[in-house]
């Protein structure tokens, strides 16, 4: 069990925490919500003792062992990978070294052999015996197979270095857990087999992560932090979403009639007070009007934004064929035999185990690459957005507001009143729209680069990752926003909800052509477990 008493925690003139007390137990998986800068990672580091709070206290039941998820990929490039994972259990791995040095040492003692024979028994009970072999079970489950558990972690890339911290945080059935987006920049597979794990873990987790499907599939209980507060919810991110909107729609509900029983009563009031026969029934409603209470709406700190697509016209009947695509980079095929076409409303989610083709693909499509073999033919009633996966050339060095910068794509004159429109749907309204374009987070940009696609008004929208840099509110906004839209879309996410619920179309570019099949991706999934 781990838990907080009355924790505060002040940052110069912003509070994240006041006086929070909550638990969390073994067998529960806990998903830790908020809106940006609500302190979520925060949060973790308090529980983990990285940042001790203002006030209050941490409490750990004596003898659990906590883990978490590191963040400096580079902190163990002097190490091999396996010894990395098996870090992860400090103790044991203290252990393992000991033993090693004693049974090294040319001047063995009785002493040593005590201390030896002690580090034994504990390291039996630990199961050190299985250490190694548990590390590579870990490592194979996250797609880090055989061939690089004796590399140095400075040999390997990014992509499985984050593999390795994560074995190393699951190494060794620690009490608690405590994982910061633990499925960032993995493949489906690794999320789904860390899913599974998690699932099967009959300890304590703490995680924060803004993929809704993970929450959803892991959660056993939702930590909203809002107002300075953590409130607990039993049930996983759907049910809270569903939940707090229900209740929100109820207290607005209770208003509205609140509101109108107040201004009959008003009414009856002004009219009658000064009708001596009518004063007693007056002076009744009007003590019925002064004990009238509004529902108490405390709107959340959350911000969603208004992300909409409106086409300037319909899709005609011939919107995208592409035929025989070949696209090289430095004598490797990244696209082979690439041939679809594309019909009115299709919403094609594009899947493959390399994300630099799909990336490729989209650059293809929409011009940004011409170096390349086959055809590329667009309906002529097409209008096409797109979205790519790096949008910094946007934004570096440009010292632009907001709304110049938004002035760049608009068609013919705009008035600013129209520009801070669609800025403000985004979320930047009054002085944030005077922001300069080159100082904006990663979170910032993606947003900017939505208003730009909503103001153009295209039928065909191109969108790489979008997800990648937001939270889970605009994440939604978007999610729903796309549903929405009524032509086609093109698109790649890591996000397993955000696919399941937008295509109605996946197209897997594999080495050899694509994999093209008219169904959602939960089924493609398990077509593709049947082949």
């Amino acid at each position: 069990m781990i838990a907080t008493q009355n924790v505060s925690l002040q940052y110069g003139g912003k509070i994240l925490f006041e006086n929070v007390s909550i638990q969390f137990t073994k067998g529960n998986c806990y998903g830790i919500i908020g809106a940006n800068g609500a302190g979520k990672s925060t949060f973790l580091k308090v529980l983990s003792g990285e940042i001790e709070p203002n006030k209050g206290e941490v409490i750990i039941t004596e003898k659990e062992r906590l883990s978490v998820l590191k963040q400096d990929h580079f902190a163990y490039d002097d190490k091999k990978v396996l010894e990395t994972v098996m870090m992860g259990n400090s103790r044991l791995f203290e252990i393992m070294q000991r033993k090693e040095e004693l049974y090294s040492k040319p001047d063995f003692n009785d002493e040593d052999g005590i201390e030896l024979g002690e580090l034994e028994g504990e390291f039996l009970e630990m199961d050190g015996w299985n250490a190694e072999s548990d590390a590579e079970i870990l490592l194979n489950g996250l797609g880090v197979t055989s061939e690089f558990h004796d590399m140095q972690m400075a040999d390997l890339g990014e992509q499985q270095k984050i593999k390795v911290l994560l074995a190393q945080a699951l190494f060794g059935n620690p009490d608690i857990l405590l994982l910061d987006e633990p499925t960032n920049h993995l493949d489906l597979k690794s999320v789904t087999w860390l899913e599974n794990f998690l699932m099967n873990f009959e300890n304590t987790v703490i995680v924060v992560s803004h993929d809704r499907h993970f929450l959803n599939k892991v959660c056993t209980h939702i930590a909203d932090i809002d107002y300075r507060k953590i409130q607990l919810y039993v049930g996983n991110y759907d049910f809270w979403y569903e939940y707090t909107q229900m209740m929100l729609r109820q207290a607005k509900e209770l208003n509205k009639k609140a509101e109108a029983k107040k201004k009959e009563l008003e009414a009856f009031i002004a009219r009658f007070s000064a009708n001596a026969s009518k004063a007693k029934q007056a002076t009744s409603r009007k003590k019925l009007l002064d004990n009238l209470e509004m529902a108490d709406i405390q709107p959340s700190l959350r911000r969603y934004p208004f992300i909409g697509f409106t086409p300037d016209r319909e899709v005609g009947n011939i919107v995208l064929n592409v035929e025989d695509l070949y696209y090289e980079v430095e004598g490797e095929a990244l696209l082979n035999h690439v041939s679809f076409s594309l019909m009115p409303k299709d919403k094609v989610a594009f899947v493959s185990d390399n994300d630099l083709a799909v990336t490729a693909l989209f650059k293809i499509i929409t011009g940004e690459i011409t170096d390349y073999q086959g055809k590329v033919q667009w309906g002529v009633t097409t209008s096409q957005s797109y979205f790519p996966k790096d949008n910094n050339s946007y934004f570096d060095g440009c010292e632009l507001s907001l709304v110049d910068w938004l002035r760049q794509f608009a068609k013919g004159d705009v008035y600013d009143q129209d520009l801070r429109s669609w800025l403000g749907r985004v979320l930047f309204s009054g002085e944030e729209a005077l922001k300069e374009a080159q100082v904006l987070s990663g979170g910032e940009k993606v947003r900017c680069m939505l208003a730009k696609m909503m103001m153009a008004g295209s039928n065909v929208l191109i969108l790489d990752e979008p997800t990648n840099h937001l939270d889970l509110e605009s994440i939604q906004a978007l999610n729903e926003g796309l549903i929405r839209f009524k032509e086609n879309i093109l698109f790649t996410s890591h996000d397993h909800q955000f696919v399941q619920t937008i295509a109605n179309r996946i197209i897997e570019l594999t080495a050899d052509g694509v994999l093209d099949r008219m169904m959602t991706y939960d089924e493609f999934l398990a077509f593709k477990e049947d082949l």
